[in-house]
């Protein structure tokens, strides 16, 4: 069975991925998607007590996350599975991994394992803390690291308590940050003919995530506080209500000011002492949102819609998921693939949010089976068909 193919950009790069849940599973994604070969390395069905964490392999997180990868089935947890990855690194361009730091030592494929029987070995590490310190050992899931790395305390409205965003942003931003980190060191690689250790965390992601809002701290020593759905800096730039549902503006400068004035038919805002400025504006912010309100639930969402585009005015709908697939937009965009599965039939996956000249990423299969791709890999790095049989005899793979 030949492997997936979705894009010449990687097809020279072979990756072995050890990972399950979220963030590591992203990056090979990442890599997958532009047509890097990634074997998705797993225990054989029974030896993995925490086998189902990743929920139903026919579900649609197992899907959307493990597609375009092969799948090879292989005990790490005995020699002889030691000694075959081994071998299959010998040959490998990358390994992802997103274990507890001690454990894949513990394993015996740690970095200088690893570099000791190839020098290019690229090994890329996200975990939950960070792979040295006090937390290192720590199990880290993306809650946590929302809450450790300052998401959760400017999310929310005031008052209220804190709140989790409702997606995985440690988990994805990790997974996308261990991502560039491989396409950095494959490049340096290129010049030193060397490979590295690549590490990032949820936390870490965390934090770099958070952006303005952690530098407003870093730089300038104020803790940022929750706002809810109002920009924390400028304004009118956040939720109002409609009199059929709720919409976004963003009004970013005098210009856009007078604009949303003119478009929402109250131009004698603009020049009123409370708004004239910015720096008035959110001042009085409370006040203004406030007889927003008032007149934007006098119409519909599409109504406002229409004369704040009509004016240049930033404006956007707040669409529930079945509505965000059903934009015109979004479908022109194309982020929802069709992809046809052997049990599921026709569904749909989520793509890679990018566009490509010549080398464009895609998705050509949904999950592998456990070990579906077992017997070629393990040809592949030489093994012959009698050792293959009694690996399987072992239950080795």
């Amino acid at each position: 069975m030949p492997r997936p193919r979705p894009s010449t950009a990687l097809d020279h790069i072979r990756v072995l991925d050890l990972t399950r849940v979220r963030a590591g599973p992203t990056c090979c994604r990442v890599l997958a998607d532009f047509g890097a070969d990634v074997i998705k390395v797993e225990a054989p069905p029974g030896v993995d007590p925490n086998e189902n964490m990743s929920g139903d392999r026919h579900g649609f997180d197992m899907q959307n996350l493990h597609r375009n990868k092969r799948s090879l089935t292989l005990n790490l947890k005995t020699e002889e599975g030691r000694a075959v990855f081994l071998k299959l690194v010998e040959t490998a361009d990358v390994v992802v991994e997103n274990y507890r730091p001690d454990v894949k030592d513990r394993l015996g494929i740690g970095y200088e394992a690893l570099k000791s029987v190839n020098p290019r070995i690229i090994l890329a590490s996200v975990s939950g803390f960070g792979q040295t310190g006090p937390y290192r050992t720590r199990a880290g899931f993306d809650q946590i690291a929302q809450g450790m790395g300052g998401l959760m305390a400017i999310t929310g409205h005031a008052g209220q308590g804190p709140m989790r965003a409702g997606i995985a942003v440690a988990d994805s931003a990790a997974g996308v940050y261990a991502a560039t980190g491989i396409l950095v060191a494959l490049a340096e690689r290129e010049k030193s003919g060397e490979g590295q250790w690549v590490q990032t965390s949820l936390l870490q992601a965390m934090i770099a995530m958070c952006d303005f809002q952690a530098a407003v701290y870093t730089v300038d020593g104020k803790v940022p506080p929750q706002n809810g759905n109002d920009h924390p800096h400028s304004t009118p730039m956040g939720v109002l209500p409609t009199a059929d549902g709720y919409i976004n503006v963003g009004v970013g400068g005098e210009g856009q000011w007078k604009s949303f004035c003119k478009a929402v038919g109250r131009d004698d805002l603009a020049a009123h002492p409370d708004y004239a400025n910015a720096k008035q504006r959110f001042r009085n912010r409370p006040a203004l949102m406030g007889l927003l309100g008032d007149l934007f639930r006098t119409e519909p969402t599409a109504h406002w819609l229409e004369r704040l585009e009509s004016e240049g005015v930033p404006a956007g709908p707040i669409y529930t998921m079945d509505e965000v697939f059903a934009d015109p937009q979004v479908d022109h965009l194309g982020m929802a693939v069709p992809v046809r599965h052997h049990a599921r039939g026709d569904i749909r996956l989520i793509a890679q949010p990018l566009v490509m000249s010549r080398t464009p990423p895609a998705i050509e299969t949904p999950v592998a089976e456990p070990g579906e791709h077992s017997a070629e890999v393990l040809a592949e790095a030489g093994f012959s068909t009698h050792e293959i049989e009694r690996l399987r005899a072992a239950r080795i793979v």
